[in-house]
């Protein structure tokens, strides 16, 4: 299960929460990050929040944290979904292309790579649709109530 920190933004009387989860680069957590070109690169673009809203059992005030989990069975299908499903595509249409060469007596090779080229992307078109698809029915899981955060400016006023 991946865990992630998310702030409540928002509720309402049904037992919706709108909440933000704050998207991290990975950048910052190796040894070489002090020297690496890509961190400082990272380091320089503000971080990015996404909102969604979840289902909650009980009533929480905004600025609220919430400890959630998102099985990693999703994710590693999405993954595979827009990574695989490309090589797929270049392998037939890449076959189809030679086949069709072959049939129509036509330069193969540029016909394989011509029709490899479409196949990847249209078959990285519908790996993403249906990423996307499976993402948005995967609904994560609150796994605890980590209570109001701290703001350590206010406290020192």
């Amino acid at each position: 299960m991946m865990e992630e920190v998310a702030r409540v933004v928002a509720s309402d009387n049904q037992g919706w929460l709108t909440v933000e989860v704050e998207l991290k680069s990975t950048c910052k957590s190796c040894s070489s990050s002090e020297s690496c070109g890509t961190s400082a690169i990272a380091q320089a673009f503000s971080s990015k929040t996404q909102q969604f809203s979840i289902q909650s059992e009980r009533r929480c005030e905004a600025g609220e944290l919430l400890k959630l989990g998102l099985p990693e069975s999703v994710i590693l299908k999405a993954a595979a979904l827009i990574y695989l499903m490309p090589l797929l595509g270049v392998f037939i249409g890449a076959a189809l292309g030679q086949y069709l060469g072959q049939l129509f007596e036509f330069n193969s090779n540029l016909g394989a790579m011509g029709f490899a080229v479409l196949g990847a992307l249209l078959a990285w078109t519908l790996g993403k649709q249906q990423a996307k698809r499976l993402e948005e029915d995967a609904q994560p899981v609150i796994l605890a109530y980590l209570g109001m955060s701290l703001n350590l400016r206010e406290l020192a006023q």
